[in-house]
């Protein structure tokens, strides 16, 4: 139970009478808050997550509805909030009219508050917050830094000294840096909120900013850029959001808030068609921004968010009749302005993109459409979700011409990897699947979206390297895929010297084509596998074996610094979504912006090539091995 509530059912924060003595309404804050504690308690207490995922998701949607979800219910127009069924409706409906929710008192009498906040540290799941509270008792995190210090979590069954000291870590983690959002967590929260602030009187458009338009693979505050007419409008309805937890400032050209369980989001206004240099300014990096501002002072002028100042010989602003002020409303016209060539946001880091500009030597990045197939995806026949032909038909939907197929091999038990007599039972579907689709397309029946040259399946496997830097198949059954990934998932904390040895091995096999998340990385919970990138780079570059952009946004691995050194180096990469269901394929998405903040070329990506060039590539490998 929390102490200190008169009715327990509101948040701490709140108080529960009016000064006429009566509960005063829940508002669509109250009630994100308290579906959003009911999923935290569910997950602790171990419940499917499906269900913990639809009280979040239900929580969510309240927070965005634009309209009074509790004046709707009380006066009997039960609203449609999108993922809310009849058993959340009939919780909804039950805080609307008695103020309390039985199965919420009921919850929080038998789950500590401060369990929940255990959830928060890297690495710890509900299933071990549980152990520890049901072993001994735990239930704060000075209670669970006490415990692991002392060495006392290792009497528990599967609790070691190594997990005490991974929790030591994590709770350090913790302590010591904010957790900030990963880059598709950020974009979801960025796109609810532009759906709810539409239609606003006066709002033409808003657009992100930040390090979200710049594409970094983990964002703190958001920054949105709203044009509008009615300022004072767009600033009452951003402010007054139901998912709005604080409002941190609220002015003419400017809003702050702080969201329920997120970041602080920052709304900066622009006049129409003044876009151009708000654009660049909000956009960033700081660092961009400063080189600009100083090319400006050279040629005469201020460069500010509201556009160019002319200055006089003192640096200062000119005023009265000799005051000038040029605004744009595109950044073209504002980079043409600098005598610059448009620069694109993933490129503005300070990197070196302005003197390349200036010297016409700026990269044409690669983009999505570009990609010719997806050459890292798994099924259900090791750790996937979806079967083959559901995988193979959704990539054609996306119009690739090839999807390498790569489940795991047999010694990863963990993700039922394959052994050789699977392997060769996949083949078999793999030939009918293809022969299948080639009669469509001859047919003319192909799924929309089939490229014209067709599509086919192409047999993978994501081959593991062994402790010992062994692999895990044997030359003659890799000479038989198509294409051969591999990857370094267990042994993670030998030496340098040896995993380094490890991951040359296979890059040194004439069969491996191509290695998987190389750092082996999860962004903000697993530290880089520690490498000796050089030589890594070294032999990839020697002998044409490419280095995987891994798409999924939990682990943007290779990052966006060692892409662009094994570019240099003369690497091929590959961009891939690592998917296990249909719908991670668009992961691709994330791994292309990361090329581009990489300054990657089409050229260097191999499968941009089609599917005939992308096997002869392959097929050379042996040769270049020999070479």
């Amino acid at each position: 139970m929390n102490p200190g509530h008169d009715d327990e059912s509101l948040p701490d924060d709140l108080p529960t009478e009016e000064d006429v003595g009566q509960p005063r309404p829940l508002t669509n804050g109250d009630l994100a808050r308290i579906f959003h504690e009911i999923g935290d308690i569910l997950e602790v207490k171990g419940e499917l997550v499906f269900k913990t995922v639809a009280y979040h998701r239900a929580a969510d949607a309240i927070g965005r509805a634009p309209y009074d979800v509790v004046g709707a219910y009380r006066s009997g127009q039960t609203p449609r909030i999108p993922g809310v069924g009849a058993a959340i409706g009939d919780k909804i409906a039950e805080l609307a009219t008695t103020g309390r929710m039985a199965f919420l008192d009921r919850l929080r009498s038998e789950v500590p508050a401060s369990l929940v906040e255990l959830l928060r540290i890297p690495g710890l799941g509900p299933r071990t917050v549980r152990q520890i509270h049901e072993g001994l008792g735990i239930q704060t995190l000075d209670g669970l830094r006490e415990a692991a210090e002392a060495g006392t979590l290792r009497q528990l069954r599967g609790l070691s000294a190594r997990t005490e000291a991974l929790i030591l870590e994590g709770i350090a983690r913790l302590e010591a840096n904010p957790r900030r959002l990963l880059i598709h967590q950020a974009e979801a929260v960025v796109e609810s909120l532009i759906a709810a602030l539409e239609g606003t009187s006066g709002l033409q458009r808003i657009i992100p900013a930040g390090s979200l338009r710049r594409r970094r693979e983990t964002i703190g505050d958001l920054d949105l850029l709203a044009e509008t007419d009615d300022p004072d409008a767009l600033v009452e309805r951003f402010t007054t959001l139901g998912i709005v937890d604080g409002v941190i400032h609220r002015g003419g050209h400017k809003a702050a808030v702080r969201l329920l369980r997120g970041p602080q989001v920052d709304l900066m206004l622009m006049p129409p068609g003044e876009a151009g240099t708000y654009l660049i300014h909000f956009t960033g990096s700081k660092e961009h921004n400063v080189v600009l501002r100083a090319r400006a002072r050279d040629r005469g002028w201020s460069l500010s968010e509201k556009g160019f100042l002319r200055i006089g010989e003192d640096g200062e602003p000119l005023t009265g009749e000799a005051a000038e002020l040029r605004t744009f409303a595109t950044e073209p016209e504002a980079y043409a302005f600098l005598g610059l060539p448009f620069i694109e946001p993933e490129l503005r880091e300070d990197r070196g993109e302005i003197a390349a500009a200036l010297e016409d030597r700026l990269p044409v990045l690669v983009t999505r459409a570009l990609l010719r197939g997806d050459m890292h995806t798994h099924s259900e026949w090791s750790d996937g979700i979806h079967s083959i032909e559901v995988m193979a038909n959704a990539c054609r939907r996306l119009g690739y011409a090839y999807q390498v197929l790569t489940d795991h091999s047999q010694s990863l038990a963990i993700a039922r990897g394959l052994s050789p007599a699977r392997v060769e039972e996949q083949r078999g579907i793999i030939v009918e699947l293809n022969a299948r689709f080639a009669a469509e397309e001859a047919a003319g029946t192909a799924p929309p979206g089939t490229p014209p040259e067709g599509f086919r399946l192409l047999h993978g496997c994501e081959l593991e390297i062994r402790a010992d830097g062994e692999l895990d198949f044997e030359d003659d059954l890799l000479a038989s895929f198509d294409v051969v990934v591999a990857s370094l998932h267990v042994s993670r904390r030998q030496p340098r010297a040896e995993l380094t040895r490890r991951t040359l091995n296979a890059i040194r096999s004439p069969h491996v084509d191509l290695i998987a998340h190389p750092a082996g990385r999860m962004i903000q919970s697993r530290d880089d596998l520690d490498l000796d990138w050089e030589a890594v780079y070294e032999a990839a570059a020697a002998t044409g074996t490419a280095l995987e952009m891994n798409g999924s946004p939990h682990r943007l691995d290779l990052a966006v610094e060692r892409a662009r050194r094994a570019v240099e180096v003369g690497c091929r990469l590959t961009i891939d979504s690592d998917a296990h269901k249909t719908a991670e394929l668009d992961y691709v998405r994330w791994g292309v912006d990361q090329a581009r903040r990489a300054w990657v070329e089409p050229a260097t990506v191999l499968n941009t090539l089609p599917r005939g060039d992308l096997l002869a590539w392959v097929a050379g490998k042996p040769s270049r091995i020999r070479g």
